[in-house]
């Protein structure tokens, strides 16, 4: 059974750390390592009743929605050997069960949790799914210290592997796209002790939490055959290898309801964290991210989530990629007023019961809007980077029950504040707390004709007469948006702020939006 090339590459998923042996003994009794867990959340109705939302788990959705497969038989790996080259399907899941060799009550005599080894077990894994299913790479998704499990794997195993290596971008022939959950890509560090507690756990390595640090990280992530010139930074991937936009980082911005031992993991961490790692440690520079309202795990964990896995079918599967910018930027004031402007965005997708992205004040994690030193004009400032599939089911239209929306809709939400400071310290004597200077929310409709490139159209909530469910844009008296980019595979339009936004952020100010497709990568190395 060869692959078809319909895109569903084969998933394997990758757990987060279990601490020490009797964590590790726990986790090997899972049979899918945590991916088949899910969660209800309350929400409430008209009536002020409450209402329940069920998330099944990733690994259910996986097969519901994309009809992937999960063959098990006893032992997934055993199952994979005992077949021929090419027969199994390669719209599967697999468990990298790296933990089971290191479970007391699995092996006798285990060694020492090396992260080299899994990720080296890890590539094993990825070779024999990639021969067995024909499938000229897979998907790789990861959890937490997974994600790093994966990144070893892509930045120091494959490149030194024999015959395939031997070069930075060699993993790019066997992953084609890797979506981390929560993983500490920059480290876990505490904001109490000064830097002590770091120090005595990277001396001391209790449990190879030590892994977490600095010098263990570029051990483990740094190439023993491969010259790296650039300094070492944990969290960008080096130049010239295994391209950031092939990667995807899921951000918890929930540190309250992370639980783990009691509550003191969150509050040694602190508020600005999904509970376990840092916001600013939890992306790759460069790399697609998304903001989630959610925990590292536990009842609100990132991975049982329905945005969770919102952001991983769109990652994964989406044909469109869609990018959101501030541009032409010249705020307020002047460099000299010690204004602190921040933006909070939210987006949305019609028809999902979730936000994909969310950042806020209330969060920790606005968008800091920064006047650069000595100029007027602010550079652009990222706001939203999602994928939209075509084939997405859509809506039916409230015009006509019998057929679907003929559009794909996002709406961005932004909101402004704006603070002063004095002497370098924030000041609230003139502040009025959760005030915005404006707000607002751009409703973005892309449609698609087979040949053709991509008609948009975007209006502000404010413009519109009728709430914003029943507006659809008419293409006989509301014109799309006209493409400014020559470039051929790319569809760029400005959408200028509303007046009242214009006069804080400047006449200039606008929303760039980029539409562009996307595909997996052509056929990789020889199975």
């Amino acid at each position: 059974m060869s692959y078809p090339g319909d895109g569903r590459l084969p998933v394997i998923y990758v757990r987060g750390y279990a601490g020490g042996p009797s964590g590790i003994d726990k986790a090997v009794d899972d049979p899918f390592y945590g991916f088949n867990e899910g969660s209800v959340q309350a929400r409430v109705d008209g009536d002020n009743r409450p209402l329940f939302h069920q998330f099944e788990s990733p690994l259910l959705r996986l097969m519901i929605d994309h009809e992937y497969q999960l063959l098990v038989q006893g032992d997934q790996e055993a199952y994979l050997r005992r077949q021929q080259h090419g027969t199994v399907p390669a719209a599967t899941i697999w468990v990298h069960r790296f933990y089971d060799e290191f479970a007391p009550h699995l092996t006798q005599d285990p060694a020492t949790f090396s992260i080299e080894r899994a990720a080296q077990s890890l590539f094993d894994l990825v070779r024999l799914v990639r021969e067995q299913t024909g499938a000229p790479r897979v998907f790789l998704v990861a959890h937490s210290m997974g994600g790093l499990v994966v990144r070893s794997m892509l930045q120091r195993v494959i490149p030194d592997a024999e015959r395939v290596g031997g070069s930075l971008d060699a993993a790019a022939a066997f992953v084609d796209r890797v979506f981390t959950y929560a993983t500490p890509h920059g480290g876990i560090e505490f904001a109490v002790g000064f830097g002590l507690l770091e120090k005595v756990r990277d001396t001391l390595g209790i449990q190879g939490a030590d892994m977490f640090g600095p010098r263990r990280m570029r051990e483990f992530l740094t190439p023993t055959g491969v010259a790296l010139t650039d300094e070492f930074s944990a969290t960008r991937l080096p130049a010239g290898g295994f391209p950031s936009e092939r990667f995807f980082c899921l951000v918890g911005t929930n540190s309250t309801d992370y639980a783990a031992a009691l509550g003191l993991s969150s509050r040694a961490v602190g508020p600005r964290s999904d509970g376990l790692v840092q916001i600013e440690n939890a992306f790759l520079e460069g790399a697609p991210c998304s903001y989630v309202h959610r925990s590292h795990s536990g009842r609100f964990g990132i991975v049982n989530s329905e945005e969770g896995y919102q952001n991983l079918r769109r990652f994964l599967f989406g044909d469109l990629q869609v990018s959101a910018d501030l541009t032409g930027l010249n705020p307020w004031g002047s460099p000299d007023d010690e204004t602190v402007w921040q933006l909070e965005t939210q987006m949305s997708i019609r028809g999902l019961p979730v936000v994909l992205h969310e950042r806020s004040t209330a969060h920790l994690c606005p968008i800091q809007i920064e006047r650069p030193a000595g100029g007027t004009d602010v550079r652009p400032v990222p706001i939203v980077r999602t994928y939209l599939s075509s084939k997405a089911t859509r809506p039916p239209d409230p015009n006509n029950d019998a057929a679907p929306m003929e559009t794909m809709r996002h709406v961005l939400r932004l909101r402004l504040l704006s603070l002063r400071a004095k002497g370098g310290l924030l000041s609230f004597l003139d502040h009025l707390e959760q005030a915005e200077d404006w707000a607002d929310v751009l409703v973005v409709d892309i449609q698609l004709s087979e040949g053709a490139p991509p008609r948009t159209w975007a209006r502000w909530g404010s413009e519109l007469k009728v709430p914003l469910r029943d507006w659809t844009p008419d293409p006989a008296t509301d014109a799309p948006l006209k493409d400014e980019e020559v470039a051929e595979g790319i569809w760029r339009a400005c959408v200028r702020l509303p007046e009242n936004a214009r006069r804080l952020l400047g006449d200039a100010a606008a929303v760039t939006i980029e539409v562009q497709g996307r595909s997996t990568l052509p056929a990789g190395v020889p199975h």
